[in-house]
């Protein structure tokens, strides 16, 4: 009997280590979840229907011209801030912090957002070099060149959301200028998409070359002979690290998408041009590329394979597909340059 006072804490003492043992299995166990579901890429949308919704209208024809990019442009930001999990990359807690392909992805389409959104500052709604900018974009614009990873006030939520913002009044005004507001406005020339194409021609071939980066054998390439260099001093690219391979992919992976859905915008608003430049096809090439490397991925990690081993080499893959959207784009300013 006297032993049973101790019995008893010791069971005690076991119960409350298995509580606790248990507590923390399900948090882990719910934190890997939630991470594995707030991981997962966004599915691409309709961005006609997206317009067509937004303006409460029943056809595209019914739109303003440039309605469908801005609108475009206002909702890959939405996608990336309101997305399952919300905006990850700032995150400084479980599980959001250890996300880090989600994040990466985000960085990848907001690059783009950020130039698609100059280019319609600078370019699509500018009449010429000497006409004024359109103040709501010149508000847009900033915001989502705030930094990328601020959880401090103000947070990156919360700027970006005022670009958005400025986006839908840019919008209503090119929907229903009044007499207080100054009619937006938006040029589908071919000058202006010559511009934008020339940024996407750089984004695409950095992208494909980092991909490809992730083999020994290119970086292999990028370290020959010096003497068989044009410019012996120009900066060359090394393995990526095993480690970062899978950053660098799904940053593509986050580019690629929101380009695609930044070309489908242009295939209706500049449709003019385009079917009048003969380049309707070349645009669709660059759009089926893009739709290509936005295959869903069978591995749960991103296999980098050697040559024609038996694994694939994802980030080869991908890097394949960009340097094919870049052809076309190439092709598409080569187009759009002439007169």
């Amino acid at each position: 009997m006297s032993d049973s006072p101790q019995a008893y804490e010791d069971a005690k003492s076991k119960g409350i280590l298995w509580g606790f043992g248990t507590l923390v299995g399900v948090v882990a166990i719910v934190m890997l979840l939630l991470g594995e579901w707030w991981s997962r890429e966004p599915e691409q949308f309709n961005v006609q229907d997206e317009a067509v919704e937004r303006m409460n209208v029943t056809h595209t024809d019914q739109m303003p011209i440039g309605y469908v990019y801005a609108n475009t442009l206002a909702h890959i930001a939405e996608t990336i801030l309101f997305k399952p999990g919300g905006y990850l990359t700032n995150d400084v807690a479980p599980p959001g912090l250890f996300c880090d392909n989600i994040q990466n992805w985000e960085y990848g389409a907001l690059v783009m957002l950020r130039d698609a959104t100059t280019a319609l500052r600078n370019h699509f709604a500018r009449d010429q070099s000497q006409s004024a900018e359109d103040p709501d974009l010149a508000q847009a614009e900033p915001y989502f060149y705030y930094e990328h990873n601020s959880w401090a006030l103000p947070s990156t939520e919360a700027e970006y959301v005022k670009g958005v913002e400025a986006l839908h009044k840019y919008m209503l005004r090119l929907q229903n200028p009044t007499s207080t507001s100054k009619a937006a406005q938006f040029h589908s020339r071919a000058d202006n998409l010559w511009q934008y194409t020339e940024v996407v021609i750089k984004r695409l071939g950095g992208l494909s070359t980092r991909l490809a980066a992730s083999t020994d054998k290119f970086s292999g390439a990028m370290h020959g002979d010096p003497a068989n260099l044009i410019n012996a001093n120009m900066p060359t690219i090394g393995q990526t690290p095993w480690m970062e391979i899978d950053n660098v992919f799904y940053e593509a992976r986050g580019a690629c998408w929101a380009l695609l859905h930044i070309l489908k915008a242009i295939k209706h608003d500049f449709s003019d041009i385009l079917l009048d430049k003969r380049a309707m096809n070349t645009l669709d090439n660059m759009i089926q590329a893009l739709e290509n490397a936005l295959t869903p991925t069978l591995s749960p990690v991103v296999l980098n394979g050697d040559g024609f081993g038996m694994f694939a080499n994802y980030s080869l893959a991908l890097a394949n597909y960009i340097a094919r959207a870049n052809a076309a784009a190439l092709d598409l300013r080569d187009v759009m340059n002439r007169g």
